[in-house]
């Protein structure tokens, strides 16, 4: 097993002695709050980065069905005419998290490749079990793609992104944009994807599976973390197993957009990329892979801890450019 940074140890064992585990938490609420709090304070920033100064930050308001949910857009400067977009949706076990967590990395792939980048939310459980987290998720995704004109945006080289959670919600969506359109639907604001850039995903709510054994007391996130974050989101219909919780179970991988699966070393879900690939590839979906062994789950949005996060993000910027913005 690979050893860890220095700085991404010293990181972890000061989150061991101070974080309380997500297993004894009573009110999601308060603990959002203060989470948010870290982020967006001197030590969150020098830990979880900031945007790229390259980039411009704008929170805009999205209207679904008569609620409204935020997400921010960082556009690149200096760049004009209509953008080609990634969306990219955050992690947090479904039950935490904000745009502002990936803040960095949103930055850093809409400086380098010159796309837009959007980060939305989504309502979080308890307050709002599966399969609010889907629908908003998918729903945002139609927003974007009838707003395309309004956001200066070109629908049709469209990325979807995600961590951890977000990667879940990322392929959920991809198969349901492929069902979609299989179906022949004249929506016009059905999503055309053309890649799915999942990072470290979850893709199976209740298998455990050999890197979460062999792993189960990781920096970031534990065994014990998955599973309560697993019963909390689910509620009352933890045991359902449709793949719109597990994207794993869909029926057939088939058809699929191209995907750009991340994975880190140190990380229970590590098997969860992996199988996630390999099952990809046997339905015929073109599937590029990297995996950075000294690397623990969320590192993507802790450049400041973990060293490798400059490299994913410059490797993510590069596929992205290659699928959605360098002519083909």
């Amino acid at each position: 097993m690979s050893s860890l940074p220095f700085k991404t140890r010293a990181i972890a064992a000061l989150q061991a002695r101070t974080a309380t585990p997500v297993s004894e938490v009573v009110d999601f609420a308060e603990h959002r709050k203060k989470r948010q709090e870290l982020v967006m304070g001197r030590a969150g920033k020098l830990l979880m980065g900031r945007p790229d100064r390259r980039v411009t930050v704008e929170e805009i308001d999205v209207t679904l069905n008569g609620r409204t949910l935020r997400a921010l857009v960082y556009r690149p400067t200096g760049v004009g005419g209509v953008r080609p977009v990634v969306v990219n949706f955050h992690g947090g076990g479904w039950v935490q998290g904000s745009p502002e967590q990936s803040g960095w990395v949103s930055g850093k792939i809409a400086a380098q490749t010159g796309a837009t980048v959007i980060a939305p939310s989504y309502r979080l459980a308890p307050e709002h079990p599966w399969p609010a987290a889907v629908e908003d998720s998918w729903e945002t995704l139609g927003w974007i793609v009838e707003h395309a004109e309004r956001l200066n945006i070109d629908p049709d080289r469209l990325a979807i992104m995600g961590d951890s959670a977000g990667a879940n919600l990322a392929a959920v969506a991809a198969l349901r944009a492929r069902d979609a359109l299989a179906a022949g639907s004249r929506a016009r604001n059905v999503p055309r994807i053309r890649l799915q850039v999942l990072v470290y995903p979850s893709v199976d709510m209740y298998q455990k599976f050999s890197s979460e054994l062999r792993m189960p007391n990781e920096p970031v996130l534990t065994s014990e973390a998955m599973d309560t974050f697993a019963r909390v989101y689910m509620g009352d219909a933890y045991g359902d197993t449709s793949w719109l919780a597990s994207p794993l179970r869909a029926e057939s991988h088939a058809d699929l957009p191209p995907a750009l699966i991340v994975t880190a070393g140190r990380d229970p879900l590590l098997d969860n990329g992996i199988i996630y690939r390999e099952t990809l590839r046997k339905s015929g979906v073109n599937v590029e892979y990297r995996e950075y062994p000294r690397a623990v789950h969320g590192f993507l949005s802790l450049p400041g801890a973990v060293p490798a996060a400059h490299e994913a993000a410059t490797d993510i910027a590069d596929v992205i450019a290659a699928h959605i913005v360098i002519p083909r």
